[in-house]
């Protein structure tokens, strides 16, 4: 999948992915699938296609509901960290710089 989003291309062939999650059943209104990816320049997304109640979803053409669609996130390097420690904690030191406690 290739996105331009406010003027930077995300693409899935050419990023690194990080880690993917998968939840819901298929035509679930909460259904993802979904993968996290980090760019050659260190531009976090995440790529993917959910239902109707997730972060996927678009607005019917009527405007009066929503259904289920793909695309691409762009996410700061906390959001990515955060999303990484959900999903893959085992990622974390791979992907982030983190100290110990």
């Amino acid at each position: 999948m290739k996105r331009s989003i406010e003027g930077k291309v995300y693409n899935t062939e050419t990023a690194t992915e990080i880690c993917d999650i998968s939840r819901g059943h298929s035509g679930d209104f909460e259904h993802v699938n979904a993968e996290l990816y980090v760019t050659k320049k260190g531009a976090f997304f995440i790529a993917g296609w959910g239902g109707a109640s997730t972060r996927f979803a678009k607005s019917t053409s009527d405007g009066n509901g929503r259904v289920g669609s793909d695309g691409i996130i762009p996410l700061s390097e906390r959001e990515a960290l955060e999303y990484c420690e959900e999903h893959a904690w085992d990622k974390v030191e791979e992907f982030f710089e983190v100290e110990e406690a």
